[in-house]
């Protein structure tokens, strides 16, 4: 049944509404107390659309079985409906990245009082997903990134959730103002997903972390059904993530497919001048190792990120035959 999470009037006649759609068992309580219960959030970032499809399969899923329904499902679409509905990132109008504002405050501003109603409905869940996308100009595998202070909490979970990788970060990298950091330092798990790019949905990300949220809510006996086996990810640190960025400002053309296993001094991508027919740079891999973030948005200019390669040493051994070829001579991007 779908419920208001907060609500806040606004001009000629509107409400700004948060939403969430709560599956309950068969015959149970909607508002029970004694249930596991899990959470499905997404739509913090307006241009980060990957949590959607998502959304829309779990709940398909447990749609069509309820019988197999021990606890309970809340799933939230789009905490920034009108990010979404504006093709923003943040909040239009506002100029402000609605993930900063938690835990927020009810009788502050409007958004830091939407924040704290946002929590208020979700903290002491049993397990909480924050779905979210790259940007528009990189494509990520779906991955799992956790502050390292939570690492001990939240990696067991991480492990089940289907995803390839687990990305454990520095606890200087942590950001006070996030959902994730908000919900777990009040004791409510929650993992951060990054998938895909932005302004778009990639069907296979999606049911492939579908498929890690079904098997999320067996083990917190949220669900008695089958569930579809998954992979197991590897997990990293900072150390064992390599950068490239670009020197030169161009069109870049990748080099290696995304997802592929690449050697230390491939060529993953050139960055050309379109006006002379010149390679201005090749970006080489600094390891064998995974290539799980590579450049989507081809216009790039000197500092841009262009790829991440997760070391070898984190993963299976590399595949041969994974790359494909836009030569140009190597004295060309010297």
């Amino acid at each position: 049944m779908m419920h208001t999470v907060s609500s806040y009037e606004m001009g000629f006649d509107e409400h700004l509404k948060v939403v969430k759609n709560r599956i309950v068992p068969l015959g149970a309580d909607e508002d029970s107390q004694d249930l596991p219960r899990i959470c499905v959030i997404t739509g913090i970032h307006g241009d980060e659309l990957e949590g959607q499809f998502a959304c829309y399969e779990v709940a398909r899923r447990v749609g069509e079985h309820p019988e197999h329904l021990t606890g309970i499902v809340d799933i939230y679409p789009a905490l920034n409906p009108l990010g979404i509905g504006t093709i923003s990132r943040g909040i239009p109008q506002f100029d402000l990245d609605m993930n900063r504002v938690f835990p927020g405050h009810n009788g502050a501003s409007p958004y830091e009082s939407i924040a704290a109603d946002i929590i208020n409905d979700i903290k002491g869940a049993t397990i909480c997903l924050d779905i979210h996308a790259s940007n528009i100009y990189l494509r990520e595998l779906p991955q799992i990134r956790i502050n390292e202070i939570t690492a001990e909490k939240l990696v067991p979970w991480a492990m089940e959730a289907n995803v390839d990788f687990v990305w454990v970060h520095a606890n200087a990298t942590v950001l006070k103002g996030t959902l994730a950091y908000s919900l777990n330092a009040l004791d409510t798990p929650t993992l951060v997903v990054e998938m895909g790019v932005g302004m778009r949905i990639t069907e296979e990300y999606g049911l492939q972390l579908a498929d890690g949220i079904m098997n999320l809510m067996k083990i917190a006996g949220i669900w008695s059904g089958p569930v579809n086996p998954v992979r197991k990810p590897i997990v990293s640190t900072d150390g064992e993530v390599g950068f490239l960025n670009a020197d030169q400002a161009g069109l870049f053309m990748p080099a290696a497919y995304h997802d592929a296993n690449v050697r230390k001094g491939q060529v993953v991508g050139r960055i050309l001048d379109p006006a002379t027919g010149s390679c201005l740079q090749e970006m080489r891999s600094p390891s064998d190792g995974l290539l799980f973030t590579l450049r989507e948005y081809p216009i790039v200019y000197p500092g841009s990120l262009i790829a991440r390669v997760l070391s070898k040493n984190s993963q299976a051994p590399i595949a041969d035959g994974a790359t494909f070829d836009n030569s140009c001579s190597p004295e060309e991007g010297r």
